[in-house]
Formats: C-alpha cells, sequence, structure tokens
C-alpha cells in the first residue's frame, strides 16, 4: 500500500483539502492518504469550515479529519510527504533523521509546476473565494498525483 501525507501549518486549511481531494481519486485498498500540520495550534479540531464547505461543493467529505501535528514517526509511516508552501516544506525537512527522510519530501505544486516551488496560498484569512482557489491548484495536483500511483 502507497501512504502519502499532506502537510500544511495547522492542519485545517489546505493539508486536510488535499488529504480528501486525494483520497477521492485513488483506490483506498491500494492507496492510504492523512494529513498534518508542522504546528500544534489546532490539533485534534475538524477543519476549518470553509475547507469542509468548499469540499463538500465538490463532492467530497472531509468532516470526520482532526487535525494532528506533524510528527518524525510520520517519515517512516509514510512514503511520500507533500508540504503545501516552502516554510513547511523546511520544517519538515529539518526533521529529516537521514537522506532517506529527506527524499520523501515534496511540494505539492511541483506536480503541477516542476521545480517552479510554488507555494499553495493560506486561505485562512482570506474570504471564501481564496478557499476555492486552494482547492483548484490541489485538485490539480491530486490529479497528477493520482494519475502517478
Amino acid at each position: 500500500m502507497q501512504k502519502i501525507l499532506m502537510v500544511c501549518l495547522g492542519n485545517i486549511c489546505r493539508s486536510p483539502l488535499a488529504e480528501g481531494i486525494l483520497t477521492s481519486k485513488v483506490d483506498s485498498d491500494l492507496v492510504y492518504v492523512d494529513s498534518a500540520g508542522t504546528a500544534a495550534y489546532h490539533v485534534g479540531n475538524l477543519p476549518d469550515k470553509r475547507s469542509i464547505q468548499i469540499a463538500a461543493k465538490h463532492g467530497i467529505n472531509i468532516r470526520n479529519q482532526r487535525a494532528r501535528k506533524f510528527t518524525e514517526q510520520d517519515f517512516d509511516n509514510f512514503d511520500v510527504i507533500y508540504a503545501m508552501d516552502q516554510s513547511n516544506y523546511k520544517n519538515i525537512k529539518s526533521l529529516a533523521r537521514s537522506k532517506e527522510d529527506e527524499i520523501k519530501v515534496k511540494l505539492i505544486l511541483n506536480e503541477t509546476h516542476p521545480e517552479m516551488n510554488d507555494n499553495v496560498p493560506d486561505p485562512y484569512y482570506g474570504g471564501n473565494e481564496g478557499f476555492q482557489n486552494v482547492y483548484q491548484m490541489l485538485d490539480k495536483a491530486c490529479e497528477i498525483i493520482a494519475s502517478k500511483l
């Protein structure tokens, strides 16, 4: 089974969406998808209501997710770790214990724009339009990821 982890800062906006989107595109018997945050601000909380709403608008239910913090153990538990932006990418890599750990960490938008190192913007302080834009970015990236699995 392929195991993929989506990571943003608080695990309530971007990474829960990425988890839900990719989960909807793969066979759950072959691929396991989870998400986490590099900070512990929202541990145990549901995704942001705007993430829940935009996912539901596209037929994806993320209401059962709960925020959790990324840990070193995630390097052992996952084959690929997708960071939503460069700041979280650096934070994750700083926890890597080996080259094998480091190789697992990727920027998710490099799937749609290779080597551009673009960030998925954090929509938390924006309006609903920001969540729709983030959804579209993640949907394209997850489509490519799913096609490679």
